[in-house]
């Protein structure tokens, strides 16, 4: 662990599970220590993710990235801020013992949240919308979770509004129930400082990081703890066509895991250097090179930020040394992504991307249907989050 990347103390573990006595629940970035042979719990093997050097066809040899794998989590990357939200909520009194947590998901922090409920012995409700896919329901009801399905988009807001509006609605007819919200929460944010710690071990320094933008929370937390020891480190966030986050119209989106139709506070706007919306089809082609190529593939935001990440390679001075978070793995895709009957449903293949994307002045110059990027970031409501940034 590097010294200046302390971690909190953890709560000790309920003793829900039969057999096993209560044990504090280790910070997951103690990347210098060997896991134990055996782990205890679920919530043990979060963290300590391998990273992977990934070169063609995205970039050429000696020239790549390294791509941090944080599918090999139990759930993904929202393993590590749902843990550390019930955690902290807990601490703080927010949550009771026993109590319900409710919160809205596209399916990777709800995964992260069943976890959590299991191991901190609270039942937990995933609020989302028909874009998830069938099967990742199934999984979240496998895994002790309750699903709750909005079934028609807000008027202004998309399916995330709907979703919100229903976690409202739960909340207030179920006592003493929590939601992390997610987009809102500080927790989220500070939950990625592990992250940071594990990559400062694995690759020495970052000069650039390509982070998918969703909620915020990863982009926003591993650059500042990085930022803490490389002050000039330079930040890529990579979104999706169709995402009112950094200033397009909100529209229709295809991919999910990045990308919002609202407006996150835990977006760091401030920390960007520069942002890259990606189109479906240019993800679905990024996604299968890698699988093909590097046996290591994902989802929606894994293939948009490694088309974003081998360009930076490419384009960057020889020896830059860059690192690209990866949020989850291929599994919950294999029906999308990974299918060729549905994604030529979709027009999605056979569209290689060009090697460059288009550039635009303004966020909002024009409305992109495809790779651009864009050198000025600013938060398009023009809001104060300096005091939600340093909480």
């Amino acid at each position: 662990m590097h010294p200046s990347l302390p971690g909190s103390l953890p709560e000790a573990l309920p003793g829900s599970l039969p057999g096993l006595p209560a044990e504090p629940l280790p910070e997951p970035f103690r990347t210098r220590t060997p896991r134990l042979r055996t782990a205890r719990r679920p919530a043990h093997l979060v963290g300590d993710t391998p990273v992977l050097w990934v070169d063609e066809p995205f970039a050429p040899p000696g020239r790549g990235f390294h791509a941090k794998l944080e599918g090999a989590n139990p759930g993904g990357i929202k393993d590590r801020p749902a843990l550390h939200m019930v955690r902290e909520a807990r601490r703080r009194g927010d949550l009771a013992p026993g109590a319900p947590v409710i919160e809205s998901s596209s399916g990777t922090l709800g995964l992260g949240l069943a976890l959590a409920g299991l191991t901190y012995g609270h039942p937990v409700t995933v609020v989302t919308d028909p874009g998830m896919e069938p099967a990742m329901a199934r999984l979240l009801t496998a895994r002790g979770a309750r699903v709750v399905q909005v079934a028609a988009p807000h008027p202004e807001g998309g399916w995330q509004e709907a979703r919100r509006a229903c976690v409202a609605e739960l909340l207030a007819r179920t006592p003493g129930a929590y939601c992390p919200d997610q987009y809102r929460n500080p927790d989220n944010v500070a939950s990625y400082r592990p992250l940071a710690a594990e990559l400062i071990a694995q690759l020495g320094r970052v000069d650039v990081l390509v982070t998918a933008v969703g909620t915020g929370g990863h982009s926003a937390g591993v650059s500042a703890a990085l930022r803490g020891i490389l002050p000039r480190l330079t930040l890529i966030g990579v979104d999706s066509v169709g995402s009112a986050i950094f200033g397009q119209p909100a529209g229709p989106r295809l991919m999910r895991g990045l990308g919002s139709s609202i407006h996150p506070d835990n977006v760091a706007y401030a920390a960007f250097s520069e942002v890259h919306w990606v189109a479906p089809a240019e993800a679905v082609w990024a996604c299968r090179q890698l699988a093909r190529r590097h046996y290591a593939s994902g989802g929606w935001s894994v293939g948009a930020v490694a088309l974003v990440a081998g360009w930076a390679a490419r384009t960057y001075p020889a020896g830059t040394r860059i690192a690209a978070v990866f949020p989850d793995g291929p599994h919950r895709y294999l029906h999308t992504v990974y299918d060729d009957g549905w994604c030529r449903e979709h027009g999605l293949l056979g569209r290689t991307p060009p090697p460059e994307p288009d550039d635009i002045t303004e966020p909002d110059a024009s409305v992109v249907t495809r790779w651009t990027r864009c050198g000025r970031v600013r938060d398009p409501l023009a809001r104060d989050l300096t005091k939600a940034g340093a909480r």
